[in-house]
């Protein structure tokens, strides 16, 4: 073969490698192109969380609604003993501001059980939700704030205010019926406990109701509200034990903090005392302090020791 003809053979093999190439190329640019297009690689998804941790639900209590007569719904927390109930049924103590209250005075009646100290029936009473205090205590804890207020109270008077009397016909009537349906309980042995404002309504129970509880705890009760409303009720409740028309009455413990700088410690100490006169009518009070506490760490000292004063015979 001449040499021309050799390359010319070369260069046709030459280019048809390249025409073979080329359209291998152009056939793979339209499969691609026809082809859907690939999908953005998925998210990892987030790791599940875990699953809440159930609520604590305190041993030996039971929380329920009551309605009182006009409707008012109220929550009822109740600590109950788990040893043999006495013939008589078990004492009663009623804690007002029980969404705060309740859970202290219910742990330490049930850690000391064994002793006489917890041997009775807490009775929390509260009102529907979570919060600690509900301005519904406003209205059932209080007098009719004055017209105009004080001024130290007028941020309070768009509140409603002077149900105390109508808390304590629910208090005394439709919840203590239905505390006494569902447990056994001693009718002779009822105390109540409040703090604050429950120490005040505690107080408006003793003198316009002294035979209603057996034993009342006033702690840091706030004896300024209202312009020193609640020294009508005392001035009235002292005349009618020493004119000997009251009767029986509750005994009183008055407890309070060195460093409260909310309710006066000095002006429940000054009512112990005018109280204390009142002794040979058959009024017995007492007070006790603690130094070094405040305003709200006064009712977490005091639940032992108003453990004590409402079951204890002794005390």
């Amino acid at each position: 073969m001449s040499t021309s003809i050799r390359g010319t053979a070369r260069v046709l093999a030459l280019l048809c490698a390249a025409l073979l190439v080329a359209g291998r190329a152009h056939a793979a640019e339209a499969r691609t192109a026809s082809a859907p297009a690939a999908k953005e690689p998925a998210a990892k998804a987030p790791a599940p969380e875990a699953p809440a941790a159930p609520a604590y639900v305190m041993p030996s209590t039971h929380a329920f609604e009551v309605l009182s007569d006009d409707g008012r719904p109220y929550r009822i927390f109740v600590s109950y003993p788990s040893t043999e109930k006495p013939a008589d049924g078990w004492p009663v103590l009623y804690v007002l501001d029980g969404n705060a209250m309740f859970a202290a005075f219910a742990d330490a009646r049930r850690l000391q059980e064994w002793y006489d100290v917890g041997k009775a029936i807490v009775v929390g009473v509260g009102y529907p939700g979570d919060l600690p205090y509900d301005v519904r205590r406003l209205d059932d804890y209080t007098p009719p704030l004055l017209d105009p207020p004080p001024a130290n109270l007028k941020r309070f008077a768009k509140y409603p205010s002077g149900g105390w009397d109508r808390f304590l016909d629910f208090l005394t009537g439709r919840l203590r019926n239905e505390i006494a349906r569902r447990y056994s309980v001693d009718p002779a042995r009822q105390a109540l406990f409040g703090h604050s404002l429950g120490g005040l309504l505690a107080l408006h129970a003793l003198y316009t109701r002294p035979q209603a509880f057996q034993s009342i705890i006033a702690a840091s009760p706030s004896l300024d509200w209202d312009d020193e409303a609640e020294l009508r009720d005392e001035r009235a409740f002292a005349a009618r034990l020493a004119a000997g028309q009251v009767g029986g009455t509750s005994r009183l413990m008055v407890v309070v903090g060195g460093r409260d700088i909310d309710d006066d410690p000095e002006m429940a100490a000054a009512m112990v005392r005018r109280l204390d006169a009142l002794s040979q009518y058959g009024l017995r009070v007492r007070i006790h302090r603690y130094e070094e506490e405040g305003h709200l760490g006064v009712p977490v000292r005091a639940v032992t020791d108003t453990l004590r004063f409402a079951i204890e015979a002794r005390w």
